[in-house]
């Protein structure tokens, strides 16, 4: 369990509420007011968005995983146009040396 709880320290993705209709005619979502509400991990693969449902119990967990990621990828982002920053000072024209 330790190894799943490792691998969820980051995740890429959103977690949303996914409504949808189920396709019944009878059902209370056929006419598009009350429809079907779960939520699920939105997240791209191959060029295409992939939902992953989610238990009730991991919504917490998996969102807390999101923002980190989020948090991560905003510091390295950050630290990554630091370094640019840094070399085109050095090294373009009219830069120091």
């Amino acid at each position: 369990m330790m190894a799943d709880q490792d691998a969820m320290e980051l995740v890429r993705g959103s977690v949303v509420t996914h409504r949808r209709r189920c396709g019944k005619p009878n059902c209370r979502c056929a006419d598009g007011q009350a429809l079907h509400e779960s939520t699920v991990l939105s997240y791209s693969e191959g060029g295409r968005s992939r939902l992953l449902t989610l238990p009730a119990d991991q919504v917490a967990a998996v969102r807390a995983a999101t923002e980190r990621y989020r948090v991560r990828r905003q510091r390295l982002e950050a630290d990554g146009q630091a370094g640019l920053e840094t070399l085109v000072a050095r090294f373009a024209p009219g830069g120091r040396r």
